[in-house]
């Protein structure tokens, strides 16, 4: 039976880079990621580099088997978060490889947010109306989604004029 540790590390959904790198970084030491959950991540021992990891938001069964054919592996997901992992051997793995690719995942990423960001606002603004004790935590999901926003649209904004300047 092979060698498993799960580690708990939390990452905000802007820092997916951060936590793909994380991962990557890992397998490196030899802990290739197995399975994940809401800030959990289960890894089994591999040889140092045997794997790339990959991450995005896309939780469509079309596109899992599309990566599948390039030779990756479905490792699993967490809401709308899929996780791949492959061999290094079979060469470079980009699931984001080019600005419009990164533009469209900005994208899903934000209409999600966007989605459950105005529902917190609604509910939260409805039970504050209604004298509900629970209202302001609504309030402050909302603000800390609205936070979110701010940093993906940044980060749209940033590969946009990153695109101007390659046109």
């Amino acid at each position: 039976m092979r060698e498993k540790k799960t580690v708990f590390k939390l990452f905000f959904v802007w820092d997916f880079e951060k936590e793909e790198r994380w991962l990557n970084e890992m397998a490196q030491e030899g802990w290739v990621l197995d399975n994940t959950g809401f800030s959990f991540y289960t890894f089994v021992r591999c040889e140092p580099g045997e794997y790339i990891i990959r991450l995005e938001m896309n939780p469509s069964s079309d596109y899992r088997a599309f990566v599948k054919e390039l030779g990756a592996e479905y490792i699993g997901g967490c809401v709308n978060w899929v996780y791949f992992r492959r061999k290094a051997e079979l060469g470079s793995f980009e699931l984001l490889s080019d600005i419009d690719s990164r533009l469209t995942h900005l994208s899903r990423i934000d209409r999600m947010l966007s989605l459950i960001c105005l529902a917190n606002l609604i509910m939260g603004v409805t039970n504050s109306l209604n004298q509900a004790r629970c209202g302001w935590l609504n309030l402050l999901c909302a603000a800390m989604l609205s936070y979110a926003l701010g940093r993906i649209r940044g980060m749209k904004v940033a590969l946009e004029k990153e695109r101007s300047l390659h046109e």
